[in-house]
C-alpha cells in the first residue's frame, strides 16, 4: 500500500462512502476499513470523539460541522449531524497520518481522487482541510514514502489545489511557521500552511 494512500486512507474511505452516498447523506454510511483505522479505543465516548475531531477545525466551523468516525466493527457512524458544508474527523492520533481533521466539500474531492489514483484532482475550486490539533507525516516531498520515521507536525491547514514552487516561488521542504508546498512536483502538490488560520 503506497503511503498517500495509507495518508489519506481513513479520510478517503469516509470520502468514497460520501460520494457515493451524496456529499452528506442524512442516513448512517458503512463500510469496511482496515485495522489500523478503527476506532482508537472501543471504550471511547463519542463526545470525547466528537471534541478530538473539533479540535482540528476553527471553533466557529468545527461547532457546526458534521463529524463521522468509524466504529470498532470498523463500520462508519455519524457521531453528529452539521450544517455548514464541513465534515470532521477524530482519526486515530496511534497512526502515523491518520490525524483529526476537518474537510469542506472541495478538500472531500480532493482526497477521493487520490484514493481511486486518478492522474490529477478534479475538485474545480480550492477546498481546505484544517489540522489545527497537528499531525503525523511520513514526507513532504514523496507521497509513497513508507519507510521514513515520522514527522511531527504542528497546528496546519491546507488548501488543496494545484501549486507550482516555480510559480508562487514557495519551498517545498516543511518549515516550523509559515507556507510550504508539499508534494510537489506531484498533481497532488498542495499549500501546506503552518500555524491557525
Amino acid at each position: 500500500m503506497n503511503l498517500m494512500k495509507r495518508n489519506l486512507g481513513f479520510l478517503a474511505l469516509l470520502v468514497s462512502v460520501l460520494l457515493v452516498n451524496g456529499a452528506y447523506p442524512r442516513s448512517l454510511a458503512h463500510a469496511q476499513t482496515s485495522d489500523q483505522n478503527s476506532a482508537v479505543d472501543a471504550g471511547e465516548t463519542t463526545q470525547a470523539k466528537i471534541a478530538r475531531a473539533m479540535s482540528a477545525g476553527p471553533e466557529d466551523i468545527a461547532k457546526a460541522a458534521r463529524i463521522i468516525d468509524t466504529d470498532a466493527q470498523g463500520q462508519m457512524v455519524v457521531l453528529r449531524e452539521g450544517n455548514n458544508g464541513f465534515t470532521c474527523i477524530p482519526g486515530n492520533p496511534k497512526v502515523v497520518a491518520n490525524p483529526p481533521m476537518c474537510v469542506d466539500a472541495p478538500a472531500l474531492q480532493w482526497y477521493a481522487d487520490a484514493k481511486a489514483h486518478k492522474p490529477k484532482p478534479t475538485n474545480t475550486v480550492p477546498g481546505i482541510t484544517y489540522m489545527l490539533a497537528g499531525a503525523t507525516q511520513r514526507s513532504d516531498s514523496d507521497p509513497n514514502d513508507t519507510t521514513s520515521m515520522p514527522i511531527e507536525i504542528g497546528p496546519h491547514w491546507m488548501i488543496m489545489w494545484l501549486f507550482d514552487p516555480k510559480i508562487t516561488g514557495l519551498p517545498t521542504t516543511h518549515k516550523p511557521t509559515g507556507a510550504y508546498i508539499m508534494w510537489a512536483g506531484s498533481p497532488y502538490a498542495h499549500l501546506h500552511v503552518m500555524g491557525r488560520p
